[in-house]
């Protein structure tokens, strides 16, 4: 769910007085939509773990001098569907890679610190809400 559907839900919650029924069909949606979310989340850890696995049995199978380190590697990847076929393909995978590089490391170059405030700088928490002075 983004943040705004989650926003109408508070704002549905905070008009409802007395309609229990709404309330708990809501809360059975939420509660789907949660465990819907777990699932993908654990179906994502698990598929980065066997491709982390897959890459490490690379590195050491080609460690160890192996005929074929890529295995592991390319087993994984066309479980998945992910095998690049066609020069085209390669290509834009090279490319999108080379991209992918250039832009993390410029992220991580720059250092995330908090953007520096005025002492003097009051902040409301909400449209009706003034900090004591």
């Amino acid at each position: 769910m983004t943040r705004s559907e989650f926003d109408d839900i508070r704002a549905h919650i905070a008009a409802e007085e007395g309609d229990c029924d709404n309330l708990l069909q809501l809360a059975r949606t939420l509660l789907d939509d949660l465990e819907q979310a777990r699932l993908r989340e654990a179906t994502l850890r698990a598929r980065y773990l066997n491709l982390l696995t897959a890459a490490r049995a690379t590195m050491a199978s080609h460690a160890v001098g192996e005929g074929d380190p890529l295995t592991f590697l390319r087993h994984e990847l066309d479980k998945r569907g992910q095998l690049p076929s066609g020069d085209e393909e390669v290509s834009r995978i090279l490319s999108d890679a080379r991209t992918a590089e250039m832009l993390l490391g410029l992220f991580e170059d720059k250092p995330q610190g908090r953007p520096r405030t005025s002492a003097r700088l009051r902040r409301c928490a909400g449209a009706g809400r003034r900090l004591p002075r």
